[in-house]
Formats: C-alpha cells, structure tokens, sequence
C-alpha cells in the first residue's frame, strides 16, 4: 500500500469524522479512503476507528497512531516546502483559520487576489471563533485577534487592534455622554463574553507626565460572543460597546454611533492587542505562510486604521 497516502487519509477521516468527507478533501472516491484505512488496520493490527450511523470515533489505538501520525506527516509537509521553496514560487495547500467577523469583512473579500498572485497555492479555510489547536489539526496559520496568551507558536503582527468605546446618538440623548471612564459604571455596557474579565482599561498619556491608567467595572445585563452582533446593538441604542475601530469605523463615519472618551485609549486587558498570524514553529518557515503573511501586512496597511 501507500504507506503515506494511507496515514493522510486516515488522519482527515479522523478530523472530519466520516469516510465520505475525507475523500471529498483529498479529491478520491470513498472507496479509496475506507481501503487505505481498511489496510492500514491490518498492517498495524488494531482497530483504528469505531464505526457508527452517527460517524467514526477513534479508538484508543487510533488516538495513540494518530499523534504520532501527526508529527510524520508534518515532518514530510516540512521537507517537501522547504525544499520546493527553492525555486521561490509559493506552492500547496496553504489552510488557515480566520476569526468569523474580522475573517468575513478583512480576509475573506482578499482571497481572490492572493490565489490570483500566487497561482500554484490552494487555500482552505475554516472560519470560526474557536482557538484551533495548530498542531494536532495540521493547520498552517491562524489569524486571530487582540492580544495573545504566551505559546509555543510563532506569532507576526499583521495591524493594530485599536478599540473604541462608542455608543449611538440615540442613547446618548437618553443617558448622556460620559465624561471620565469613571462614569461607565453607571452605564450600560455591552460587554464581550469571550473577554477575560468584566474590566474595561483605560490609558491616557501625556507628554511630559506618566501615563494614568484607570481599571472600570462594567455594569450591563447583556454579553455576547460576537463582534457584529455588538454592533448591530449598541447601533440600535441598547448600550455602550468596546469596539474593534476595524468594525465600527464605518458606523462611526455614518454617524451611526459616537466615539466616547477619545482622549484616552482602551483595552480589555494590559496585554498588547492586535491582528495577528499565528503558525507552528519551524525551521524554515513554508513559503505559501510567507506569502500570505506579506500579502495581507500589504493590504493592512493600505486598507486599516
């Protein structure tokens, strides 16, 4: 048999659960796949999956293979881009997880230019606000937003991630504008549920003075795990929000909303944000990684505040 043909096939049936799925990512009948994990079984003498009506789950020898099978996989991944990255044309399947809302408006609309550019890459996509483990998926870049945990991954930043308190015209003729953070405690906040804490961080500097720094608790009935979902909210009235200046711009220039305390900046937390690419640490980092970084630090900078 294919020995390598075997292992990924059997380690896309495990991520996508089904036979069928597997072979519809790697372009191969159904048939093909359930062979190739058929002898694969037989040669290592285990049952690798638990077949039901509701999908395969890996047994415990499936579990054991498949980590394994992982770093092999990669190991060959690794070899093949860093030796086809000698001829300097970026080239494979480049897959990438993106965050839903910042995905949707800023790297999604690009893709066409980038597989435009660079022919021989293919892209696949998942886009969810999940923190994908890079390593046991075999996903070769993240793009994620604000500020990141420490890690073993490698991590460039691709923009900045300014947030901006704001609220509609509409609420403000209802509650007034707050003059100091200070005044957000009595306020409601749309606060955002994948946050660490319920603390809004504001920073106001000043030449020739130390910065002063003021933590605000948040008071608000209502939190949310969705950045546009914020926006449509705090658009109709229904509360102050902290919001990405790359989602609220163009409501703010609408008029739609109203920046609040622009003398100071603010964050969820001490932590530097950002937009940034996440990827296993390598080597020599894969030409298509490369591409796709320098091809949207471009359209960054052209395109974001």
């Amino acid at each position: 048999m294919d020995y390598f043909a075997g292992i990924r096939s059997f380690l896309y049936a495990a991520e996508c659960g089904s036979f069928s799925k597997a072979a519809e990512r790697l372009g191969v009948k159904t048939s093909t796949v359930s062979r190739y994990i058929t002898e694969l079984e037989k040669d290592l003498g285990i049952a690798l999956f638990n077949r039901s009506t509701r999908g395969l789950v890996l047994t415990e020898g499936g579990r054991v293979f498949r980590q394994q099978a992982v770093l092999v996989m990669r190991s060959l991944d690794e070899a093949r881009e860093v030796t086809s990255s000698l001829n300097h044309s970026p080239r494979g399947l480049l897959r990438v997880t993106i965050p839903s809302s910042f995905g949707r408006r800023h790297i999604v609309p690009h893709l066409p230019a980038f597989m435009a550019r660079f022919p021989k890459i293919d892209v696949d996509v998942l886009v969810t606000d999940e923190v994908v483990n890079l390593v046991d998926t075999g996903v070769d870049l993240a793009v994620r937003t604000g500020a990141l945990p420490d890690s073993q991954l490698m991590a460039r930043q691709l923009t900045a991630h300014r947030r901006v308190v704001c609220a509609s015209p509409a609420y403000i003729a209802k509650r007034g504008r707050p003059a100091a953070p200070s005044d957000l405690a009595e306020h409601e906040a749309l606060r955002f549920s994948l946050s660490s804490d319920d603390r809004w961080v504001f920073v106001k500097r000043a030449k020739d003075q130390a910065p002063q720094e003021v933590s605000v608790e948040l008071k608000g009935r209502l939190r949310i795990n969705d950045t546009d979902s914020l926006l449509e909210l705090a658009n109709k009235g229904h509360g102050i929000a902290l919001l990405p200046e790359w989602a609220c711009k163009q409501a703010l220039l609408d008029g739609h909303l109203s920046a609040l305390l622009p003398d100071w900046d603010v964050q969820l937390n001490k932590a530097t944000p950002g937009v940034w690419a996440v990827y296993p640490r390598k080597k020599t980092v894969s030409s298509k990684v490369r591409a796709f970084i320098d091809f949207y630090t471009a359209i960054f900078a052209r395109d974001l505040p």
